[in-house]
């Protein structure tokens, strides 16, 4: 199956489950409150499927998977008379308290979704690597801070990080503070030391997520043979015909003796032909390498092909751990995180808002499909992790007081709670008018960062 199959069917089942969640939080609760809802529908536009269940809900799955409503009675909407035995069942006169329950199940409904998914992970086991450091860059606030090679992180701020991802995670949240970080760690001689990352004088430390570039931090790296492990698809290794099993003796004029070499080599030729001799099945042949570039950390151009190396079985086992609790441990470990996914998701918004992140961060359909596809591919816990994020996201998202979005309904129902009585059609009718707006301003943003990642 294709790349481009299999990213368009992981962008279905992830918005097809997460639109659900999130709509059946409204109907499940419209519903227990007794209001009557007429129709539930996955996606917009052109019903594919559709049925009416006996007690008068029709349920639809339409053409355009990119969002999905309840719709309930309600005299403000309704294209006709609706007859009174039905009116004490109409949304608009629901007292304010049961109209915020409502509006507000679809985003908890998602939160919860991500604490569920979480939970399973972490029962499951979540594997991941070590969280070990190599040496620091010269010069760099890792190096001022302390940092040695063979330094184990334990714990950024006092919470645990048992791996490199979860250290990268702390790090970008509290990058964005501009504060000291302690950082607890286990140096090479198994010794508890404190090091630091001074962010006072690092304003962009957190920017764009690229912490440990812009800290100087660096993952640990065995000394790995130039054997290619996997060759990642759409690639210059691709292109170029490289495959996985196949061993680097040279790249252009120098011999290659480590994996280290290698990418030493294509980062610093992007964009520019070269020569590589490489043995597979026991033959040498010469193949022709033209190297991807990309910005790194430093705003530098450095080439890359797409390709990961292979690392022996016994180097794997004592470079990674899985972290896996109990049924009791791993929903508090879910809410937990569920926690801190969430105040970080604000956080960045907020710095967006305020010009300190850029809003290249935000992201459309195409990327979501693109993760999807890449998570589905990666296995059951991997696709398991990209749902719980983009749940909580949108969940998140959807709680934003911008009229159109569950907030700004939120927002409004909290003003005629405060002020006695509904704001005026007209103000409500403007709000959405400038919540449509927004709304489309970001969705266009997002479509365009997503086909200038493409065109990159």
């Amino acid at each position: 199956m294709s790349n481009g199959l299999i990213s368009l069917l992981a962008l279905i089942v992830t918005l097809g489950v997460l639109i659900t969640v999130h709509e059946f939080g409204h109907f499940w609760v419209a519903r227990r409150l007794g209001v009557k809802v007429l129709k539930f529908s996955i996606g917009f536009g052109k019903p594919l499927w559709k049925r009416l269940s006996k007690d008068g809900v029709e349920y639809i799955i339409a053409a355009l998977p990119l969002g999905g409503y309840v719709k309930m009675l309600d005299e403000n909407e309704s294209e006709g008379e609706i007859p009174p035995a039905d009116l004490p069942r109409a949304f608009n006169r629901q007292p304010v308290s049961s109209r915020i329950a409502i509006v507000l199940a679809g985003p908890l409904c998602n939160l919860l979704f991500a604490i569920l998914a979480y939970s399973v992970m972490f029962m499951v086991g979540i594997p991941g690597a070590k969280p070990w450091l190599d040496t620091p860059k010269p010069g760099s606030l890792a190096a001022a801070g302390g940092f040695q090679k063979g330094d184990l992180v334990i714990a950024v701020d006092g919470q645990p990080t048992p791996t490199l991802s979860a250290v990268m995670l702390e790090l970008v949240d509290r990058g964005m503070a501009g504060e000291i970080i302690q950082i607890e760690v286990q140096d090479a001689e198994d010794r508890a030391r404190i090091r630091t990352l001074d962010g006072r004088d690092a304003p962009d430390l957190a920017k764009d997520g690229l912490v440990f570039d812009r800290a100087g931090l660096t993952p640990f790296q065995p000394v790995l043979p130039a054997v290619i492990g996997q060759v990642m698809a759409q690639g210059a290794a691709e292109r170029a015909g490289l495959q996985a099993g196949d061993r680097i003796i040279r790249a252009g004029d120098e011999p290659v003796a480590d994996w280290r070499q290698w990418r030493s080599f294509i980062e610093r030729h992007p964009g520019q032909l070269f020569k590589a001799r490489i043995e597979r099945d026991g033959a040498e042949q010469l193949i022709e390498v033209i190297p991807d570039s990309r910005e790194n950390g430093q705003g530098q151009r450095v080439g890359m092909i797409g390709a990961i190396a292979e690392v022996p079985d016994d180097l794997v086992r004592n470079l990674q751990v899985v972290v896996r609790y109990g049924p009791l441990e791993a929903v508090g470990a879910a809410i937990s995180k569920t926690w801190n996914m969430s105040l970080l998701t604000l956080r960045m918004l907020g710095r967006m808002l305020v010009g300190k992140a850029s809003l290249d961060n935000l992201s459309g359909p195409i990327t979501i499909a693109q993760f999807a596809g890449q998570a589905a591919s990666a296995g059951f816990i991997a696709f398991l992790s990209m749902l719980a994020l983009v749940s909580l996201s949108l969940g998140v998202l959807n709680l934003l007081p911008v009229p159109v979005l569950d907030g700004g309904h939120l927002l409004f129902y909290l003003i005629e709670l405060i002020k006695g009585s509904p704001l005026s059609e007209t103000v409500q009718n403007l709000g959405q008018r400038v919540g449509m707006v927004v709304l489309l301003l970001l969705m266009g943003l997002a479509l365009f960062n997503d086909f200038s990642r493409l065109l990159e």
